[in-house]
């Protein structure tokens, strides 16, 4: 049993991980961004007022709404619009993700004062652990390291070779 369980877990944890760290690596600087960029103080005050429930049914109003995006995405790849479905996918998914990482960020305390709320979240930061704790996880993480540094290696020697061009001009 543990010999198919293993695979399908680093399969698991390469997909998991790779979907994460791609939407949440464009998600987070976005929403960050907007943060600092929009203050919206008023609509800020306004959501940190409410009450918890409020706070989850307008914490659940992305998910409701941009959900359906990815049915949406896959009938348009389904039937030879692969790009757009692509574009629909990524866009939609992208906007849900900023949007529920503002509100979390926003009204954090009130929905863990829902004890419903507050069990699912703690399941789910458990199953992220479980997963993150895996021999899986570790290796798929050593190995984005390592074409991560990769990729700022080739970045800076390419960084070096067009200064070095553009002094040799002047």
């Amino acid at each position: 049993m543990k010999r198919i369980l293993k695979p399908i877990t680093y399969v698991l944890a390469a997909v998991y991980f790779l979907v994460d760290a791609v939407f949440m690596a464009v998600a987070r600087p976005i929403a960050r961004w907007i943060g600092r960029h929009f203050e919206f103080k008023r609509l800020r005050a306004w959501i940190r007022s409410l009450p918890p429930y409020p706070s989850l049914a307008l914490f659940s109003v992305p998910v409701i709404i941009l959900e359906p995006i990815k049915p949406v995405a896959a009938y348009l790849a389904a039937t030879g619009q692969i790009v757009c479905g692509a574009a629909t996918f990524i866009v939609g998914e992208l906007l849900k993700l900023v949007l529920v990482e503002r509100l979390f960020h926003l009204t954090r305390d009130k929905l863990m004062r829902i004890p419903a709320f507050a069990w699912g979240y703690g399941k789910f930061t458990e199953m992220k652990a479980w997963l993150q704790a895996t021999e899986a996880w570790r290796a798929i993480r050593a190995l984005s390291r390592s074409v991560k540094d990769q990729i700022m290696r080739v970045r800076a020697r390419l960084a070096g070779s067009f200064s070095r061009l553009v002094t040799s001009r002047d």
